[in-house]
Formats: structure tokens, C-alpha cells, sequence
């Protein structure tokens, strides 16, 4: 298992420089007219290269990919260019605006899609029936269209929760909550219909096994069957589908927190490719890149823990 996971983490660094060296040399090389942009249209030419010669982007791109190899080994991912904020900081300061939507719909997923996929499964019929429905439905619907109806109902009409705006935790428990919970929701419908469905199929599967007719022929209780023995040799494939999930919600972040104005990550990502901050976006590719291998290696972990043969092997 040490030597599978080593060869995980290999393979996740190999993919960080691979992703991170494309992006950084379809960006750069892009001849994006940054002095230009950041001057304004009554810049002078000579004003234009100063300023190139001050970003270092008069260099050649080859010596600018490993400034800023060498700063990401230091911790240092370069400041933006139209604000001079260090990039660290900024993804610093919006992580846990988008950690904190992302968090509460994979808890919400989670508890959800278990509970309507175990159920189906184990009494097929009506309840199966709206799983199905509410699979089809969840996947059809645009979750920019929910995220309006949720605002101007729960927001608007009813004044339960702010439409708009981030209150950190660290200021208030209510107020964060209150801020986060309909984004949240509208990111959640979408996983909860996939990662329902796919425990519906694996603990069908699981519960028309030899293991299961065993277990009950000893006289080993309903419950202990569904949740300790079949939910458990079910959850691989759904601990695959729920890492999918997570990263696709981290980019679905993007538009969730442009409809209720949240200071996140997808923001940040979405502002520095409109305005060109090559720094800033080569930061946000980074860290997403880190996130994807990270979030892997934890599936990994977690489905040799729940079966043994993936230790062995």
C-alpha cells in the first residue's frame, strides 16, 4: 500500500509540472498586452517597456517559466499585476470562502445521498421511484435556475437569509452559516443525484451476493447487513464518484459565487483570466492542480482502508 501510494504521488507531481508548465507557456506565450492593459490606451511605447522590464515579461519565456518554478519553490507564486498583492495571500484570504460552501455540500451530499441510496436499494418501490425522479430532474435542471428561485424565495420573500455576501466565521456562526447554506444547497443537488444513484446500483449489487444470503441465513439483522457488511464493500466506487464530485464542485464554485457575489477562490480565478493577471492565474491552476492530486491520494487512502485487497495489492 506505501509503495502504491508512492507511486500515486509520483505520478500527482509529475502531473502538477506537466499542467502547470502547459499553462504557464499558453499564457505567457499568448502575447497578452499586460503593460498595455494595466497603463490604459494614453500609454507611450516607452512607458509600455519600462514596465514590461519591470514585470520581467521583456525576458525570454523559457527564463521566465523558471523564475517562476523557483519562486513556487519558495513559496512564492508572484504578486498580481494590477493589484501587486502577493497571489499566496489572495488564494490565502479566498480559500476558506470557497472551503466553506465546497465543505457543507459534500456534507450535505454525503448524508443525503447515502441515506436516499441505501433506502432505495434495500425497499425498492415508491422511494425507489423518487430517486429516479429526482436523479433525472436534478440533472436536467440548470443549477443557475435553482440558485435564483432559492434566492428570491428564501432570501428575498422570506428574509431567512442574506441573497448575497460572505460573514467569516470567526465573526459569526448564524451569520456564516446563513451565508453559505444556499450555495451550498445548489452545489449539493447535482452531486446528490450522481453519487445517490451510484450507491443505489453498488448496494443493489452488493445485496444480491452469496456473502448477504450467508449472513442472513445466520440470522444477522437487516441493518447490520445494509449498513456494516454491503455499505461497506459498496463504498469504493462511491468514494471514486464523490471524488469527482468534490473537484467539480470546486469548479462549479465559480458561477455559484458570482450569482450570490461571494470573495472565493472561482472569483478570484474568474477576475485575473477577464483582466489577463497572468501571476494570478497560474496560481489558481496550481492550486487546483495540488488539489486534484491531494484529494486522489485521500480516495486512495480511504479505499484501502475499506478493502484490503487495494492494500495488498
Amino acid at each position: 500500500m506505501t509503495l502504491f501510494l508512492l507511486r500515486r504521488l509520483g505520478a500527482g507531481l509529475v502531473l502538477i509540472f506537466i499542467v502547470t508548465g502547459i499553462t504557464f507557456f499558453l499564457t505567457f506565450g499568448a502575447n497578452i498586452p499586460v503593460a498595455f492593459n494595466i497603463l490604459g490606451p494614453n500609454a507611450t511605447q516607452a512607458q509600455i517597456a519600462a514596465l514590461n522590464a519591470q514585470l520581467g515579461l521583456d525576458q525570454p519565456i523559457v527564463q521566465q517559466y523558471f523564475n517562476w518554478l523557483s519562486g513556487v519553490f519558495q513559496g512564492n507564486l508572484g504578486n498580481s499585476y494590477f493589484t501587486s498583492q502577493p497571489v499566496t495571500d489572495a488564494l490565502a484570504s479566498r480559500l476558506p470562502v470557497t472551503l466553506s460552501v465546497v465543505v457543507i455540500a459534500c456534507i450535505i451530499t454525503i448524508l443525503v445521498s447515502v441515506t436516499l441510496g441505501v433506502a432505495s436499494a434495500a425497499r425498492s418501490g415508491f422511494l425507489d421511484t423518487v430517486l429516479q425522479a429526482f436523479s433525472t430532474i436534478a440533472h436536467v435542471f440548470p443549477a443557475i435556475i435553482l440558485g435564483i428561485v432559492l434566492v428570491y424565495v428564501f432570501a428575498i420573500t422570506l428574509g431567512w437569509v442574506p441573497a448575497i455576501g460572505f460573514v467569516p466565521l470567526g465573526t459569526s456562526f448564524g451569520g456564516w452559516f446563513a451565508s453559505i447554506i444556499l450555495p451550498a444547497i445548489v452545489l449539493a443537488i447535482g452531486g446528490i443525484a450522481s453519487l445517490a444513484a451510484q450507491i443505489r446500483g453498488s448496494m443493489i449489487d452488493e445485496l444480491g451476493r452469496d456473502y448477504v444470503r450467508t449472513l442472513r441465513s445466520r440470522g444477522v439483522s437487516n441493518t447490520s447487513i445494509l449498513l456494516k457488511h454491503a455499505l461497506r464493500n459498496a463504498a469504493g466506487p462511491a468514494l471514486t464518484t464523490f471524488s469527482l464530485l468534490f473537484i467539480t464542485m470546486f469548479g462549479a464554485s465559480l458561477f455559484i459565487e458570482k450569482i450570490f457575489a461571494l470573495p472565493g477562490y472561482g472569483t478570484y480565478g474568474f477576475n485575473a483570466t477577464i483582466q489577463g493577471d497572468l501571476p494570478a492565474m497560474l496560481g489558481v491552476t496550481l492550486f487546483s492542480v495540488v488539489l486534484v492530486v491531494v484529494v486522489n491520494l485521500i480516495v486512495d487512502i480511504a479505499n484501502g482502508w475499506l478493502n484490503p485487497k487495494v492494500r495488498i495489492s
